[in-house]
């Protein structure tokens, strides 16, 4: 992939996953600016979703670990878990906000 692929791969990603927590009916506040993008939980604990530039990954941190993703083909897969992405996401929002959660693109 090259560089600047990754770069609109990961924004378009990025704005999807903003966009899929504002859709998804549960007060969780996002702050995005730059690469990154925080969720803030009603209950307090926070995520974080970010570009990776020189590894061409996303990162993402929650309140219980931290996993890196890897374009493979079609999907962002966690380099260590490979889990895929928007699944994480859901499970991950879901023990936060300790309700059901379910994320996907194109949501909004």
């Amino acid at each position: 992939m090259q560089e600047h692929e990754y770069h609109e791969l990961a924004e378009a990603t990025i704005v999807a996953i903003e966009e899929a927590v504002e859709a998804c009916g549960v007060d969780i506040d996002t702050e995005s600016g730059g690469d990154i993008l925080e969720l803030t939980f009603p209950n307090g604990t926070k995520m974080v979703i970010n570009k990776q530039p020189p590894l061409m990954q996303l990162w993402v941190a929650t309140k219980f670990n931290g996993h890196h993703f890897e374009w493979r083909g079609t999907e962002w897969i966690d380099n260590r878990t490979g889990a895929e992405l928007w699944a994480l996401l859901s499970e991950a929002a879901s023990k936060q906000a300790d309700t059901e959660i379910t994320l996907k693109p194109g949501a909004a």
